[in-house]
């Protein structure tokens, strides 16, 4: 994957597009989970690749490209959620809440879960969050992910592990649903 990213910025178009095909997938669910925004991470994953496409001249391949094209995701997170919080949000209809809920998918599979797990996440510390993303749903290394946190490994380390026990803890405090009685 490195030696796609240096061969892409020496201007081998082939070498790129296998660089962002090997890429994209992961890039994209980093992003899902580090903004707590689904629908828009497209949009970010195709922001995280201009600046990427931009800097691959300057890219020398001190890190894993990977590690490198995570760091650009993040900061393209970070910029999005700084551009938005000095921006109003609006809204065409007075009910915009009853609105954005009728447009959600329902009674899928998994839905629910999927909702929980989400939810969840988004309640983690934003540190914790990306650790446990990187690490646990992505795969990457902790030195991968201490890399795209620009910290070291024990703190990494230290994140991911409080991110799984306030997980396991949410989990284990939500009562189960109690089965009806006969009668």
């Amino acid at each position: 994957m490195t030696d796609w990213a240096l061969a892409a910025g020496g201007g081998d178009r082939d070498a790129a597009d296998r660089f962002v095909r090997a890429t994209y997938g992961d890039v994209r669910r980093f992003i899902a989970y580090l903004s707590s925004d689904a629908p828009g991470a497209d949009d970010l994953a195709q922001e995280t690749y201009l600046r990427a496409m931009s800097g691959l001249a300057r890219f020398a391949g001190r890190s894993c490209a990977r590690t490198w094209l995570m760091a650009i995701a993040r900061r393209v997170v970070i910029d999005r959620r700084r551009a938005a919080a000095v921006r109003p949000r609006t809204a065409d209809t007075a009910d915009w809440q009853t609105a954005a809920e009728r447009a959600q998918p329902r009674h899928l599979p998994g839905f629910e879960e999927s909702v929980a797990v989400v939810d969840a996440l988004r309640r983690l510390e934003p540190a914790r969050r990306q650790a446990f993303v990187l690490t646990q749903l992505l795969g990457a290394s902790y030195a991968e992910a201490a890399a795209v946190a620009d910290c070291p490994v024990g703190t990494v380390r230290s994140r991911v592990a409080r991110a799984r026990r306030e997980l396991a803890g949410e989990w284990r405090a939500q009562p189960a649903q109690a089965a009806p009685k006969a009668g």
